[in-house]
């Protein structure tokens, strides 16, 4: 019998593993892949995510993957690029990007140094009940063939948007809106860059930063209403993107693309339901967003770290653990809620209001409050302290009189 069965190790499910075992629990750590790999998907942390992995132990052995640190953050929405620079807490830089072969592998070495066991190529086939309670699941070992059956007080389903654990339980969902864009990425060698470059030209997005090995990772997002022209002609369309902007299109030019494309266009955004008798849910299998403000990884890293403490106050017996639970889902929404319908207004390619417009404009020049006004947007100061009055009349003063407080 295992306090927890954590199904999927990848970023919520390898952390959530690694923070409960560290708080003495036995843990049973699954995934149905080989471990390391890659997956095709979006990798960049910023906003708490660096402290998270500072705070954890983590952060050396991700740079030591070859992944640099980023403390260069650019912003063009048409009007200019917005450049923070040297932007960093201590040693902990705003921003990182490991590839996911490298981050999830750190991840579950961590969960297995603090105890926890680890069983790669394992297929969860279905959920073992007691009444309405999940007490366990059912599965196989996919290289030597081997059925068995395994028990826990709680099983947590850490394996993704189309999770099998929230289907078997029927995870209600809310908060729902359908996929609003599609994405492309590819990977270049040689292409001079800022560190992290993110463009908005009308209804086309570009991300690009540096990541492992010297590459440059490069995403672009579409209306998905578009994905079928896009899909037709992938590398003609992404090179279109990338031309709209001539001196980033230059830079890509003289690189090399290092890899194929890969793409998503199942992006739905919601909130689910995440615990129930006996399970739980973390990551994206309780809560997707579009990756337009490239929430996710930093949503597992946060919601792990609230999950674990939430199952370590119940197993610990300081509290009932559906009470605890229900503190877990309180908490993940007063955190996520006004990110996530931000997100959904930004993925929609809703106008950028004259307001940002403006003080953008007004920092154009400052350095110093260039990066607090990062900061603020990576949630490192708040709104609060940026925006009340005086220090918006002290920008505005500062930068003379073509630009006018909002």
């Amino acid at each position: 019998m295992y306090d927890a069965i954590v199904i999927g190790a990848r970023c919520a499910g390898g952390a959530t593993a690694m923070l409960l075992a560290r708080r003495g629990h036995r843990v049973l750590l699954l995934d149905r892949g080989d471990f390391p790999s890659d997956v095709p998907q979006g990798h960049f942390i910023h906003r708490h995510g660096p402290k998270r992995l500072a705070d954890w132990g983590l952060l050396e052995r991700i740079v030591g993957t070859n992944c640099p640190p980023l403390t260069t953050h650019l912003t063009d929405f048409g009007d200019f690029p917005l450049i923070g620079r040297d932007i960093r807490m201590g040693d902990v830089a705003w921003g990182y990007a490991p590839r996911r072969r490298q981050l999830d592998q750190v991840l579950v070495e961590a969960a297995v140094e603090a105890g926890v066991e680890f069983r790669s190529n394992f297929l969860v086939e279905n959920c073992r009940w007691d009444g309405d309670r999940v007490k366990g699941i059912r599965g196989r070992d996919r290289r030597q063939h081997i059925s068995c059956t395994e028990e826990a007080l709680i099983t947590v389903g850490a394996d993704g948007r189309n999770s099998s654990l929230a289907r078997a339980v029927g995870a209600a969902s809310y908060e729902e809106t359908p996929t609003l864009t599609c994405w492309y990425f590819s990977y270049w060698s040689g292409v001079s860059t800022e560190g992290f470059e993110w463009y908005l030209r009308k209804n086309r997005v570009i991300f690009a930063f540096r990541t492992n090995d010297d590459l440059t990772a490069i995403f672009i997002g579409w209306p998905i209403n578009e994905f079928a022209s896009v899909r037709a002609d992938i590398e003609g369309q992404f090179m279109r993107v990338v031309d709209m902007i001539p001196e980033f299109g230059e830079r890509v030019r003289s690189g090399r693309r290092e890899e194929r494309f890969y793409g998503a266009a199942d992006l739905p955004n919601y909130l689910r339901r995440p615990f129930g008798p006996g399970w739980a849910l973390v990551g994206d299998a309780g809560c997707h967003k579009d990756p337009m403000m490239a929430h996710g990884i930093c949503d597992a890293f946060r919601d792990a770290d609230f999950l674990a403490t939430a199952i370590h106050e119940g197993l610990a017996g300081q509290c009932p653990l559906d009470d605890a639970l229900m503190r877990y889902e309180r908490r993940r929404n007063e955190d996520t809620m006004a990110e996530y319908r931000e997100n959904i207004a930004a993925a929609r390619f809703a106008p950028i209001s004259p307001e940002l417009l403006q003080i953008r404009l007004a920092l154009r020049g400052n350095q110093e409050d260039t990066n607090r006004f990062i900061m603020m947007l990576e949630g490192w100061i708040s709104h609060e302290e940026f925006f009340n009055p005086e220090n918006l009349q002290r920008i505005m003063a500062k930068a003379g009189c073509q630009v006018r407080p909002a």
